[in-house]
This record gives C-alpha cells, sequence and structure tokens, in this order.
C-alpha cells in the first residue's frame, strides 16, 4: 500500500493475508493461490506488508478484550490512513473481526472472504477453470465456523467446488449444522482439555467416511487441523486437504 500511495496509485482491493497466511508454511501456499487468481483476473490488490498486524482475533475470543482493542485500533488507524475501502482475506477469523467488530471501533469497510471474491470473479468471466486434475474426484467440504454459522456463507465454496466437475459429497453435519475442528476461540494456540478424542479427529473421521480423495477448507485454522487429523490416520498419501482456492488455481485456463 505504501508504495501504490507513493505512486498516487489505488488498487481495487487490499488482500489482507493475515498471520497463518503470512508465517504458516502450509498456509502461505493458500495465499499464493489467491494472487495468482487476483493477477488472473486483472484484479490490482496491494498488502500492508510490515504494517499489517494481528486483527486480535485469538485475543478476543481468549478473553482479552483490552488487548483486542489496542491492536484492532492500531490496525483501523492503518487502514484509514490509507483509505481502505475493500478487503478480501482467506481467514475466516480476520473476515468475521475486520467485517464485524472493527465497524464499533471506526473502522467500515467492505470485507469479502476469498471464496466470495472468486466466485464473482467466475461469474463475471474474468477467470475460466475446468475439472482438470480433479475431474471425478470426491471431494468434502468442511464448513469453518466463523464462514458458516458465523456470517451464513456455505453457497460460495460449494459451487466453485462444482465448477471443477467432481462430486460433491456433504459430510452428516454440514452447513449449520457443520462440526468445528476446534481451532477457533483462541483453541489453536493450546493443548486441547481432556477428553476421550481430540475434536478434530472426530472431524477427521466423519470426513474419511466418505472416502474423498480430497478433504476441501475455507480456513487456514481448518487447514491444520485436518491435516492434523489426515496424519493421524496415516492417510496423507491417500488423501489430500486442499483449500477452496489452491482447487481453483490448480483448476485455472490460462
Amino acid at each position: 500500500m505504501a508504495e501504490m500511495l507513493a505512486k498516487n496509485e489505488t488498487p481495487d482491493v487490499l488482500f489482507w493475508v493475515g498471520c497463518m497466511g503470512s508465517f504458516d508454511e502450509r498456509a502461505q501456499k493458500i495465499t499464493k493461490a489467491v494472487v495468482k487468481i487476483l493477477h488472473q483476473a486483472g484484479i490490482t490488490f496491494a498488502v500492508l506488508g510490515t504494517e499489517e498486524s494481528c486483527t486480535g482475533d485469538p485475543a478476543k475470543r481468549a478473553g482479552n478484550e483490552f488487548l483486542f482493542q489496542m491492536m484492532a485500533m492500531n490496525n483501523i488507524s492503518i487502514l484509514n490512513g490509507y483509505n481502505v475501502r475493500k478487503i478480501v482475506t482467506a481467514c475466516p477469523h480476520c473476515f468475521n473481526t475486520l467485517k464485524n467488530e472493527y465497524p464499533e471501533l471506526g473502522g467500515n469497510y467492505e470485507v469479502v472472504h476469498h471464496t466470495e471474491l472468486i466466485q464473482d470473479l467466475l461469474d463475471k468471466g474474468k477467470i475460466k477453470v475446468s475439472g482438470g486434475d480433479f475431474t471425478g474426484n470426491k471431494i468434502t467440504f468442511h464448513d469453518p465456523c466463523y464462514l458458516g454459522r458465523g456470517n451464513d456463507i456455505y453457497e460460495a465454496p460449494r459451487e466453485l467446488i462444482q465448477k471443477l466437475d467432481v462430486e460433491l459429497m456433504e459430510m452428516k453435519r454440514s452447513r449449520s449444522k457443520g462440526l468445528c475442528c476446534g481451532a477457533g476461540g483462541g483453541q489453536m494456540f493450546k493443548e486441547p482439555e481432556k477428553g476421550t478424542k481430540d475434536i478434530n479427529i472426530e472431524r477427521t473421521e466423519e470426513a474419511l467416511g466418505l472416502n474423498p480423495k480430497i478433504i476441501a477448507t475455507g480456513c487456514p485454522f481448518c487447514m491444520t487441523m485436518m491435516t492434523d487429523g489426515i496424519k493421524n490416520k496415516n492417510k496423507e498419501d491417500e488423501v489430500k486437504v486442499l483449500d477452496v482456492a489452491e482447487l481453483i488455481a490448480n483448476a485455472m485456463e490460462l
């Protein structure tokens, strides 16, 4: 953003990368997939780079409202300084926080999840996809909590998957009855409480019950939990966990 401002240019959209998309080696591949799609569609975008910091979601979910507000106010000051209007992010946690919790602190933006933006680009013909390597594959989609129940976005990711000439299968607990992977609410950063089974294993077993080739996600936190679940079951050679953006980026007609 700083470089574009220096050239007196305004991007179509600000890409909010998020902590996972910036620092987690696996989630960086999701970031690159989103960038590939934006480039292909001719969308001008910018990132905050080192000026971007955590939205404060984990702090808020863990109960530290004071820390959340400090982080949020700092981000809002930077975003408003650049006169940002539209933000796209591949993380439902960032999406939910920027969209629903920043306005009361003075941060009012049009915030879209990457699946919504990609669906819009496909509908407008700015990108085209074919099944390619995925044709005929069985795919199941795991609904991220902050995308589905939190913001009622169920159709966009599914419509994108169905454009790939695949068999989309629904888990028993899906859409508004979807089961959390266990990473939300600050749980990503701590060991689980004592119990009989980790929740991500429960969710992975439900997905594997459909015998899919691919478990699709729309959240880097879910990506980690489902991937760990697949490794726990020693199925990483048979079943892939891929973000919807990765599916589309791989199937794009260049």
